[in-house]
Protein backbone atom coordinates (compact mmCIF):
# COMPACT_ATOMS: atom_id res chain seq x y z
CA UNK A 1 0.00 0.00 0.00
CA UNK A 2 1.39 3.35 -1.03
CA UNK A 3 1.01 6.10 1.51
CA UNK A 4 1.25 9.85 0.87
CA UNK A 5 4.53 11.15 2.15
CA UNK A 6 6.16 14.50 2.79
CA UNK A 7 8.19 15.95 -0.01
CA UNK A 8 10.15 19.14 -0.49
CA UNK A 9 9.73 20.58 -3.96
CA UNK A 10 13.51 20.54 -4.50
CA UNK A 11 14.60 17.59 -2.42
CA UNK A 12 14.94 15.08 -5.26
CA UNK A 13 17.02 17.36 -7.48
CA UNK A 14 20.59 18.55 -7.10
CA UNK A 15 20.96 22.14 -5.97
CA UNK A 16 21.58 24.26 -9.07
CA UNK A 17 21.37 27.95 -9.90
CA UNK A 18 18.34 27.32 -12.14
CA UNK A 19 14.99 25.79 -11.34
CA UNK A 20 12.73 24.46 -14.09
CA UNK A 21 8.96 24.00 -13.80
CA UNK A 22 6.96 22.61 -16.70
CA UNK A 23 3.58 24.22 -17.47
CA UNK A 24 1.04 22.04 -19.31
CA UNK A 25 -2.20 23.61 -20.50
CA UNK A 26 -5.28 23.09 -22.64
CA UNK A 27 -4.33 25.37 -25.52
CA UNK A 28 -7.83 25.27 -26.97
CA UNK A 29 -9.32 27.06 -23.96
CA UNK A 30 -8.94 30.78 -23.43
CA UNK A 31 -9.03 30.53 -19.64
CA UNK A 32 -6.25 27.94 -19.69
CA UNK A 33 -4.07 30.10 -21.96
CA UNK A 34 -4.65 33.12 -19.70
CA UNK A 35 -3.76 31.06 -16.63
CA UNK A 36 -0.58 29.80 -18.32
CA UNK A 37 0.49 33.39 -19.04
CA UNK A 38 -0.02 34.29 -15.39
CA UNK A 39 1.90 31.26 -14.15
CA UNK A 40 4.81 31.82 -16.53
CA UNK A 41 5.06 35.47 -15.49
CA UNK A 42 4.92 34.55 -11.79
CA UNK A 43 7.57 31.85 -12.15
CA UNK A 44 9.90 34.11 -14.15
CA UNK A 45 9.49 36.98 -11.67
CA UNK A 46 10.57 34.58 -8.90
CA UNK A 47 13.70 33.48 -10.73
CA UNK A 48 12.30 30.12 -11.84
CA UNK A 49 12.41 29.17 -15.51
CA UNK A 50 9.00 28.23 -16.93
CA UNK A 51 9.13 25.34 -19.42
CA UNK A 52 6.67 24.52 -22.20
CA UNK A 53 6.49 21.65 -24.65
CA UNK A 54 7.24 22.63 -28.26
CA UNK A 55 3.59 22.18 -29.28
CA UNK A 56 2.18 24.20 -26.37
CA UNK A 57 4.70 26.98 -26.97
CA UNK A 58 3.80 27.14 -30.66
CA UNK A 59 0.11 27.43 -29.78
CA UNK A 60 0.42 30.26 -27.25
CA UNK A 61 3.64 32.08 -28.23
CA UNK A 62 1.70 35.12 -29.48
CA UNK A 63 -0.02 35.46 -26.08
CA UNK A 64 3.12 35.44 -23.90
CA UNK A 65 4.34 38.76 -22.56
CA UNK A 66 7.99 37.67 -22.91
CA UNK A 67 8.60 34.42 -24.82
CA UNK A 68 12.35 34.75 -24.25
CA UNK A 69 11.99 33.60 -20.63
CA UNK A 70 10.45 30.28 -21.71
CA UNK A 71 12.57 27.13 -21.98
CA UNK A 72 11.52 24.41 -24.42
CA UNK A 73 11.15 20.83 -23.17
CA UNK A 74 13.44 18.46 -25.02
CA UNK A 75 15.51 21.30 -26.47
CA UNK A 76 16.59 23.53 -23.58
CA UNK A 77 15.52 21.29 -20.69
CA UNK A 78 15.26 17.51 -20.28
CA UNK A 79 12.63 15.69 -18.21
CA UNK A 80 15.15 14.82 -15.50
CA UNK A 81 15.83 18.51 -14.84
CA UNK A 82 12.21 19.35 -14.03
CA UNK A 83 11.27 20.13 -10.46
CA UNK A 84 7.49 20.03 -10.90
CA UNK A 85 4.73 20.14 -13.49
CA UNK A 86 1.88 22.64 -13.12
CA UNK A 87 -1.15 21.45 -15.09
CA UNK A 88 -3.84 23.96 -16.08
CA UNK A 89 -7.10 22.34 -17.17
CA UNK A 90 -9.28 19.40 -16.30
CA UNK A 91 -8.53 15.73 -15.70
CA UNK A 92 -7.89 15.19 -19.41
CA UNK A 93 -5.07 17.73 -19.36
CA UNK A 94 -3.58 16.05 -16.28
CA UNK A 95 -3.68 12.69 -18.07
CA UNK A 96 -1.85 14.28 -21.02
CA UNK A 97 0.76 15.71 -18.66
CA UNK A 98 1.23 12.27 -17.12
CA UNK A 99 1.98 10.97 -20.63
CA UNK A 100 4.59 13.68 -21.17
CA UNK A 101 6.56 12.84 -18.01
CA UNK A 102 5.99 9.07 -18.03
CA UNK A 103 8.97 7.31 -16.49
CA UNK A 104 10.19 10.44 -14.71
CA UNK A 105 9.73 10.99 -10.97
CA UNK A 106 8.59 14.62 -11.31
CA UNK A 107 5.25 15.28 -9.54
CA UNK A 108 2.20 16.92 -11.15
CA UNK A 109 0.15 19.71 -9.56
CA UNK A 110 -3.26 20.09 -11.17
CA UNK A 111 -5.18 23.37 -11.14
CA UNK A 112 -8.78 22.67 -12.11
CA UNK A 113 -10.15 24.79 -14.94
CA UNK A 114 -12.66 22.15 -16.01
CA UNK A 115 -15.76 20.72 -14.36
CA UNK A 116 -15.18 18.05 -11.70
CA UNK A 117 -11.39 17.93 -11.97
CA UNK A 118 -11.01 15.01 -9.58
CA UNK A 119 -7.25 14.74 -10.07
CA UNK A 120 -6.67 18.47 -9.63
CA UNK A 121 -5.42 19.83 -6.32
CA UNK A 122 -6.57 23.45 -6.46
CA UNK A 123 -9.11 25.65 -8.22
CA UNK A 124 -8.58 28.62 -10.53
CA UNK A 125 -9.28 31.12 -7.72
CA UNK A 126 -6.25 29.74 -5.83
CA UNK A 127 -3.84 29.87 -8.76
CA UNK A 128 -1.45 32.56 -7.48
CA UNK A 129 -1.32 31.13 -3.96
CA UNK A 130 -0.74 27.63 -5.33
CA UNK A 131 2.24 28.80 -7.36
CA UNK A 132 3.66 30.55 -4.29
CA UNK A 133 3.48 27.32 -2.32
CA UNK A 134 5.16 25.45 -5.16
CA UNK A 135 7.96 28.02 -5.22
CA UNK A 136 8.56 27.54 -1.48
CA UNK A 137 8.37 23.73 -1.72
CA UNK A 138 5.29 23.66 0.52
CA UNK A 139 3.60 20.51 -0.77
CA UNK A 140 3.52 16.75 -0.33
CA UNK A 141 3.38 14.00 -2.92
CA UNK A 142 1.11 10.99 -3.39
CA UNK A 143 2.10 8.08 -5.58
CA UNK A 144 -0.80 6.67 -7.59
CA UNK A 145 -0.83 3.17 -9.01
CA UNK A 146 -0.77 2.75 -12.78
CA UNK A 147 -1.32 -0.38 -14.87
CA UNK A 148 0.68 -1.90 -17.72
CA UNK A 149 -1.27 -3.21 -20.70
CA UNK A 150 -0.17 -5.92 -23.14
CA UNK A 151 -2.22 -7.05 -26.15
CA UNK A 152 -1.38 -10.39 -27.75
CA UNK A 153 -2.81 -12.10 -30.80
CA UNK A 154 -2.12 -14.73 -33.42
CA UNK A 155 0.05 -14.03 -36.43
CA UNK A 156 -2.08 -15.52 -39.19
CA UNK A 157 0.97 -16.09 -41.41
CA UNK A 158 3.00 -18.10 -38.88
CA UNK A 159 0.34 -19.17 -36.37
CA UNK A 160 2.53 -17.86 -33.54
CA UNK A 161 1.30 -15.70 -30.68
CA UNK A 162 2.88 -12.27 -30.72
CA UNK A 163 2.66 -8.97 -28.87
CA UNK A 164 0.51 -6.53 -30.83
CA UNK A 165 0.57 -3.56 -28.47
CA UNK A 166 2.00 -2.40 -25.13
CA UNK A 167 0.77 0.58 -23.14
CA UNK A 168 -0.16 1.87 -19.71
CA UNK A 169 -2.93 3.77 -17.92
CA UNK A 170 -3.44 5.84 -14.79
CA UNK A 171 -7.25 5.65 -14.71
CA UNK A 172 -8.30 2.65 -16.76
CA UNK A 173 -7.86 0.45 -19.79
CA UNK A 174 -11.13 -0.26 -21.58
CA UNK A 175 -11.91 -2.97 -24.09
CA UNK A 176 -14.89 -1.71 -26.10
CA UNK A 177 -16.90 -2.58 -29.17
CA UNK A 178 -15.65 -0.85 -32.29
CA UNK A 179 -19.04 -0.26 -33.90
CA UNK A 180 -22.20 1.00 -32.29
CA UNK A 181 -24.51 -1.64 -33.73
CA UNK A 182 -22.44 -4.68 -32.73
CA UNK A 183 -21.54 -5.88 -29.26
CA UNK A 184 -18.43 -7.89 -28.48
CA UNK A 185 -18.23 -11.30 -26.82
CA UNK A 186 -15.52 -11.66 -24.21
CA UNK A 187 -14.24 -13.94 -21.51
CA UNK A 188 -12.77 -12.29 -18.43
CA UNK A 189 -9.97 -13.88 -16.45
CA UNK A 190 -8.12 -13.36 -13.15
CA UNK A 191 -4.69 -14.91 -12.56
CA UNK A 192 -4.94 -17.32 -15.46
CA UNK A 193 -8.39 -18.66 -14.56
CA UNK A 194 -11.60 -17.80 -16.47
CA UNK A 195 -14.50 -16.18 -14.61
CA UNK A 196 -17.28 -15.65 -17.11
CA UNK A 197 -18.16 -15.23 -20.77
CA UNK A 198 -20.71 -12.69 -21.98
CA UNK A 199 -21.65 -10.25 -24.67
CA UNK A 200 -21.24 -6.59 -23.77
CA UNK A 201 -20.39 -3.09 -24.89
CA UNK A 202 -17.03 -3.46 -23.19
CA UNK A 203 -15.05 -4.08 -20.00
CA UNK A 204 -13.20 -1.53 -17.85
CA UNK A 205 -10.02 -2.50 -16.00
CA UNK A 206 -9.41 0.36 -13.57
CA UNK A 207 -7.13 1.54 -10.78
CA UNK A 208 -8.34 3.14 -7.53
CA UNK A 209 -7.62 6.54 -9.13
CA UNK A 210 -9.81 5.53 -12.07
CA UNK A 211 -12.61 4.37 -9.79
CA UNK A 212 -14.04 7.93 -9.85
CA UNK A 213 -13.77 8.17 -13.67
CA UNK A 214 -15.20 5.88 -16.38
CA UNK A 215 -15.53 2.98 -13.93
CA UNK A 216 -17.75 5.12 -11.69
CA UNK A 217 -19.97 6.12 -14.62
CA UNK A 218 -20.36 2.43 -15.48
CA UNK A 219 -21.60 1.62 -11.96
CA UNK A 220 -18.34 0.54 -10.39
CA UNK A 221 -17.43 1.16 -6.74
CA UNK A 222 -15.38 4.08 -5.47
CA UNK A 223 -12.07 2.82 -4.08
CA UNK A 224 -9.98 4.98 -1.74
CA UNK A 225 -6.65 5.82 -3.43
CA UNK A 226 -4.74 4.63 -0.35
CA UNK A 227 -5.97 1.10 -1.13
CA UNK A 228 -4.01 -0.87 -3.71
CA UNK A 229 -6.50 -2.80 -5.86
CA UNK A 230 -7.62 -3.51 -9.42
CA UNK A 231 -11.18 -3.25 -10.73
CA UNK A 232 -13.14 -5.17 -13.36
CA UNK A 233 -16.33 -3.33 -14.47
CA UNK A 234 -18.47 -4.72 -17.34
CA UNK A 235 -20.17 -2.23 -19.68
CA UNK A 236 -23.82 -3.12 -20.45
CA UNK A 237 -23.24 -6.87 -20.14
CA UNK A 238 -25.76 -9.42 -21.40
CA UNK A 239 -25.21 -11.69 -18.42
CA UNK A 240 -26.60 -12.63 -15.03
CA UNK A 241 -23.14 -12.36 -13.44
CA UNK A 242 -22.42 -8.73 -14.23
CA UNK A 243 -21.14 -7.22 -10.99
CA UNK A 244 -18.05 -5.07 -10.70
CA UNK A 245 -15.12 -6.90 -9.12
CA UNK A 246 -12.42 -5.56 -6.79
CA UNK A 247 -9.25 -7.66 -7.01
CA UNK A 248 -5.86 -7.72 -5.29
CA UNK A 249 -3.13 -5.45 -6.68
CA UNK A 250 -0.77 -8.29 -7.59
CA UNK A 251 -3.28 -10.14 -9.75
CA UNK A 252 -3.25 -10.20 -13.54
CA UNK A 253 -6.53 -9.34 -15.25
CA UNK A 254 -7.30 -10.39 -18.80
CA UNK A 255 -10.03 -9.85 -21.36
CA UNK A 256 -10.15 -12.08 -24.43
CA UNK A 257 -12.24 -11.29 -27.51
CA UNK A 258 -13.79 -14.57 -28.55
CA UNK A 259 -13.24 -15.69 -32.13
CA UNK A 260 -17.01 -15.88 -32.57
CA UNK A 261 -17.53 -12.25 -31.50
CA UNK A 262 -19.69 -10.54 -34.16
CA UNK A 263 -17.64 -7.35 -34.17
CA UNK A 264 -14.09 -6.14 -33.70
CA UNK A 265 -13.01 -4.28 -30.60
CA UNK A 266 -10.86 -1.35 -29.60
CA UNK A 267 -8.64 -0.78 -26.59
CA UNK A 268 -8.52 2.65 -24.96
CA UNK A 269 -5.94 3.60 -22.34
CA UNK A 270 -7.20 6.53 -20.26
CA UNK A 271 -9.52 7.35 -23.16
CA UNK A 272 -6.55 8.86 -24.98
CA UNK A 273 -4.49 6.12 -26.62
CA UNK A 274 -6.40 3.67 -28.80
CA UNK A 275 -5.56 0.37 -30.49
CA UNK A 276 -7.80 -1.70 -32.78
CA UNK A 277 -8.29 -5.24 -31.47
CA UNK A 278 -8.68 -8.11 -33.92
CA UNK A 279 -10.90 -11.09 -33.19
CA UNK A 280 -9.22 -13.39 -30.70
CA UNK A 281 -7.06 -10.64 -29.19
CA UNK A 282 -6.10 -10.94 -25.54
CA UNK A 283 -5.65 -7.86 -23.31
CA UNK A 284 -3.73 -8.30 -20.06
CA UNK A 285 -3.56 -5.71 -17.30
CA UNK A 286 -1.26 -5.74 -14.30
CA UNK A 287 0.15 -3.31 -11.77
CA UNK A 288 2.95 -1.18 -13.20
CA UNK A 289 6.22 -0.53 -11.40
CA UNK A 290 6.03 3.12 -12.54
CA UNK A 291 3.53 5.23 -10.53
CA UNK A 292 2.24 8.72 -11.26
CA UNK A 293 3.18 11.26 -8.57
CA UNK A 294 0.62 13.93 -7.68
CA UNK A 295 1.61 17.02 -5.69
CA UNK A 296 -0.79 17.87 -2.87
CA UNK A 297 -1.32 21.17 -1.08
CA UNK A 298 -4.00 19.97 1.35
CA UNK A 299 -4.08 17.02 3.72
CA UNK A 300 -7.80 16.40 4.16
CA UNK A 301 -9.28 12.89 3.98
CA UNK A 302 -10.46 11.44 0.68
CA UNK A 303 -14.05 11.58 1.93
CA UNK A 304 -13.84 15.39 1.96
CA UNK A 305 -12.65 15.35 -1.65
CA UNK A 306 -15.64 13.18 -2.61
CA UNK A 307 -18.04 15.59 -0.94
CA UNK A 308 -16.43 18.59 -2.59
CA UNK A 309 -16.02 17.22 -6.12
CA UNK A 310 -19.42 15.51 -6.34
CA UNK A 311 -21.30 18.15 -4.30
CA UNK A 312 -22.63 15.42 -2.02
CA UNK A 313 -25.34 16.43 0.49
CA UNK A 314 -24.10 16.26 4.08
CA UNK A 315 -26.63 18.53 5.79
CA UNK A 316 -27.67 17.32 9.23
CA UNK A 317 -24.38 15.61 10.02
CA UNK A 318 -23.67 15.83 13.76
CA UNK A 319 -20.24 14.21 13.80
CA UNK A 320 -18.82 11.28 15.78
CA UNK A 321 -20.06 10.68 19.31
CA UNK A 322 -17.39 10.49 22.03
CA UNK A 323 -17.43 7.91 24.81
CA UNK A 324 -18.12 10.69 27.34
CA UNK A 325 -21.17 11.78 25.38
CA UNK A 326 -22.43 8.20 25.30
CA UNK A 327 -22.02 7.96 29.08
CA UNK A 328 -23.91 11.21 29.65
CA UNK A 329 -26.76 10.00 27.45
CA UNK A 330 -27.17 6.96 29.70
Amino acid sequence: MVRPRSFSGRSTHPVTSTRFILVVLHTGRGDSVEAAMRVCDQLAASGVTPVLSPSDLADIADHLSDPSVIAVLGEDVELGELELVIVLGGDGTILRAAEVVRGCSVPLLGVNLGHVGFLAESEREELGASVERVLSGDYTVEERMTIDIVVTGTNHDTGDTEILYEGWALNEATVEKASRERMIEVVIEVDGRPLSTFGCDGVVMATPTGSTAYSFSAGGPIVWPSLDALLFVPLSPHALFSRALVIGPDSVLAVELLERTPGAGVLWCDGRRGFDLPQGARVESRRSSVPVRLARLTHGPFSDRLVQKFSLPVEGWRGPVTRDEVGEAR
